[in-house]
């Protein structure tokens, strides 16, 4: 009991701290979930097209043209080398076509008509370049077996006037899923960050020397002492999660009621203990207070920016999602980017998740036997 009451005054002593780190997951993991938000809205846009006709605009050029025209926004610029350079160079147009004097005739005659672009190396210039291929394709497609120009023209119309229809199947609130996804894989930071600095502080407090000799000549059995203490850090990290938890159902909101949010209650309940045993083991190094800042920048954030927490996993090279795999908050984030697509709740598309949770809670059990591996050693010095 008095184990406990120590660890307790020392938490309360260090209150602000768990407030600052609070307020960290707040402001950034907003931000971040609005960054997500705003990134997974899209709106379909056409590239901005300026064209040089130097064919007769009639037959099959009339159709090419008013093809462009319907699939791209038309720029309207001088027509001069340098007026079209600057254009291409301020991004006013994506892309200038230049129909030669011959179009109508090389299609007719099934020759390949020689027509210049100039664009910029971007996706409105690719996507501008590959719908003027499109159209071209198709003709001398059809101009094999077609003579006539009316009926080649209304044969072209009835092909690129086909549109795939998509039809969206799924029933899940991605946009929500995706707060969900982004507000936990950030919270890893908050949950590493709160733990190893007041964890830390309050091993610190426990193993100076006076504390510490009294302990050693005491009855008290090193693993008893270990175990209380872990688990008044159990009980500091449980009331931290639960916070965290509450502010989900804030900012992500009735998601959370359903399976895919207590999948990530639950996984980030597991990170929280693996988290818990981590800063254990490390605030049993920590001998001078000073040094606990850096700890924390070393091992929240290090394994932040290199397992996903910060920047989302799909966006990191190879090389650094492997160095991030030394860190448990890579599988813990793994798992989160998982629930963010389940449909099916089964063990074949749980089995993923099960097997990132079970290595978080290896990790775990390491960090626990290191500790009191670490701890016995010291109390025999």
């Amino acid at each position: 009991m008095t184990v406990f009451k120590t660890f307790l005054q020392v938490l309360k002593k260090n209150k602000f701290i768990i407030i600052m780190y609070t307020a960290i997951l707040l402001i950034f993991g907003n931000f971040s979930m609005q960054s997500s938000q705003s990134a997974m809205g899209f709106e379909a846009s056409k590239p901005t097209v300026f064209i040089v006709n130097e064919d007769k605009e009639e037959g099959i050029t009339k159709d090419f043209v008013k093809y462009i025209k319907e699939k791209c926004e038309i720029a309207e610029i001088e027509n001069s080398k340098e007026a079209i350079d600057d254009a291409l160079f301020y991004e006013d147009v994506s892309l200038v076509v230049y129909i030669p004097q011959n179009f109508e005739k090389d299609i007719m005659e099934g020759k390949e008509p020689e027509i210049t672009i100039k664009k910029r190396d971007s996706y409105y210039g690719s996507l501008a370049e590959m719908l003027l291929q499109r159209y071209i394709k198709v003709a001398k497609l059809y101009q094999k077996n077609i003579t006539d120009e009316a009926e080649l023209v209304a044969k072209i119309n009835e092909t690129i006037s086909k549109d795939v229809e998509t039809e969206v199947t799924t029933k899940l609130d991605t946009t929500s899923l995706s707060k969900a996804t982004r507000f936990f894989n950030f919270s890893s930071y908050s949950f590493l960050a709160c733990l190893i600095y007041i964890i830390s502080l309050i091993l610190t407090t426990f193993n100076e020397e006076k504390v510490q000799k009294r302990t050693t000549i005491s009855s008290y059995n090193y693993k008893k002492y270990n175990r209380i203490l872990l688990l008044g850090n159990a009980l500091y990290a449980f009331v931290l999660w639960g916070l965290y938890v509450i502010m989900s159902f804030v900012f992500v909101g009735g998601t959370m009621a359903s399976l895919n949010g207590l999948l990530f209650i639950a996984n980030s309940f597991i990170f929280v203990i693996c988290a818990t045993a981590l800063a254990f083991f490390v605030g049993n190094f920590v001998k001078n207070k000073d040094s606990i800042n850096g700890i924390v920048n070393v091992i929240g954030l290090g394994s932040s920016f290199l397992c996903g927490a910060f920047i989302p996993l799909e966006w990191l090279p190879d090389s650094v999602k492997a160095i991030g795999h030394i860190y448990p908050t890579i599988y813990y984030v793994e798992a989160n980017e998982t629930i963010a697509k389940l449909e099916e709740f089964n063990f074949e598309t749980l089995k993923p998740i099960i097997i990132n949770a079970g290595i978080v809670l290896a990790f775990t059990a390491v960090f626990i036997i290191l500790t009191n591996i670490v701890t016995k050693k010291r109390r025999r010095v």
